[in-house]
């Protein structure tokens, strides 16, 4: 498969490029040049797989340049071993609504399901390449601790991570900070999670920094991530509806990665009736989907601090995709230079032909947490209530999966305010929260930033 950038359609990249690069040099996204559809009878053929097998296929589709069938399989396997559960994600229902759990990783987070995948994949293409990288990621809770997980103890790499000091839970802290690997490098940054996603885009874009440290990125602007992500969509269509029938799927939505794995699920045949953006008071996405106008407002802090995000750096990738080449090229340009930009009224009735978007108060996600409790006897977390609240509220004809991103012990506190319950962490991680940890605090600077990684990568 061939890709382009979001901002020049001229260059070609492999999938080697795409994945190691992670942003493109332009400062655009990454995406395929042609997304091949699948007929209903290719997609029904797919019906019947296990998790695994079905993720060796669709992800094969997107990276056979680099892999072949058999070390796909092998990858996807050693990938997913230490899963709690044997199809990588459990389906519950509740009620008119059925629950997609996808924390069933090592970090309790559905960041794992891509990120060990990735974990793999590095491991192989820097071997079969003799290369060495320095991976930088910004993480608003999750994804940092996931990459973490996927990364540590690897030969031929190491990874610096910016999460925003004091804005995540505790936690989700530890996953991170609790690692004791000499290629592991966790940065507290005194800033929100916008900053240090800004600081990981500006480093790339410095290109005689990104390549004297040979830089590579795991956020979910890495378009692997999106790859695998696309799996779960299909795998749950296949357990709750029958063939030809359409779906809806609810997903907790910051940086729009997860739910763009969505869009390409649809877009590659999956019959995918709404997407539904579900936000919290960070509601950028449900504002540019009602107004058209995408602004980024200041980041309001709330108990579903991985949707604590105002700039959906994903987004570009669906602007690219309804608005094409020149008018993605205006609007970035526009966001650069006047801090917003607006949409033309055909181009977001383009966009409302796939996504719907709701957002919750804290009093509504609590109270969300609190019912699902009250009624299903299951605790979920602070993003999943989010989820399951937009759900609620848009109340879609067509049956309705809601993605559970996190275990509910990885928030306790505001599961516990709302419940009464203090959800405990699975036996294998319960010690975490009392184990040292190791982390740097740096000052809201780049260049303090970009002196620390230059330092620490040479120690190695």
């Amino acid at each position: 498969m061939e890709y382009i950038s979001t901002r020049n359609i001229q260059k070609i990249f492999s999938f080697k490029d795409v994945f190691l690069k992670g942003l493109a040099p332009d400062g655009g996204l990454f995406v395929p040049k042609k997304i091949s559809l699948y007929t209903s009878q290719e997609i029904e053929k797919l019906r019947g797989l296990s998790y695994k097998e079905l993720a060796a296929k669709i992800i094969l589709n997107f990276c056979s340049e680099e892999f072949n069938e058999i070390e796909i399989k092998n990858l996807v396997d050693n990938s997913y071993k230490n899963f709690r559960v044997e199809d990588v994600v459990a389906l519950k229902k509740l009620g008119k609504i059925n629950l997609l759990e996808l924390f069933h990783g090592p970090t309790l987070a559905f960041k794992d399901i891509a990120m060990q995948v990735i974990g793999h994949m590095y491991e192989k293409i820097l071997q079969k390449n003799n290369l060495k990288i320095n991976v930088v990621v910004a993480t608003s809770g999750d994804t940092g601790a996931a990459a973490i997980s996927a990364i540590r103890d690897r030969k031929n790499m190491k990874i610096f991570v910016l999460h925003p000091d004091n804005k995540i839970s505790e936690v989700q802290r530890k996953f991170m900070t609790t690692v004791n690997s000499d290629n592991v490098f966790n940065i507290a940054l005194a800033s929100n999670f916008d900053e240090c996603q800004k600081f990981v885009k500006s480093m790339f874009a410095d290109k005689d920094f990104s390549k004297s440290i040979n830089m590579s990125g795991v956020n979910s602007i890495n378009w692997s991530r999106i790859v695998v992500q696309i799996v779960y969509y299909f795998f749950s269509y296949f357990k709750v509806v029958n063939e030809d029938e359409k779906i809806n799927f609810s997903v907790p939505t910051g940086n729009f990665g997860d739910i763009y794995a969505g869009y390409v699920a649809k877009k590659m045949g999956l019959p995918i009736n709404k997407l539904i953006i579900a936000t919290n008071s960070n509601d950028i996405l449900k504002r540019v989907v009602n107004t058209g106008i995408y602004k980024p407002l200041k980041v309001e802090h709330t108990v579903s601090p991985s949707m604590d995000i105002q700039v959906a750096s994903n987004f570009e990738r669906l602007i690219y995709d309804v608005c094409k080449l020149e008018r993605t090229l205006k609007l970035m340009n526009d966001l650069s230079l006047k801090g917003e930009f607006k949409l033309k009224e055909e181009e977001l009735e383009k966009i409302k032909e796939s996504f719907c978007s709701e957002s919750l108060s804290e009093v509504e996600t609590k109270l969300t947490i609190s019912e699902v409790y009250k009624n299903q006897k299951v605790l979920v977390d602070p993003h999943t209530a989010v989820g399951i609240g937009a759900a609620k509220k848009i109340s879609l004809k067509e049956k309705t999966v809601s993605l559970a991103t996190a275990h509910p012990g990885k928030f306790p506190l505001a599961v516990r305010e709302a419940t009464g319950i203090y959800p405990e962490l699975p036996d294998s991680l319960k010690n975490i929260l009392d184990e040292e940890e190791i982390y740097d605090k740096l000052p809201n600077n780049l260049s303090k930033v970009k002196e620390y990684i230059m330092k620490k990568q040479q120690l190695l």
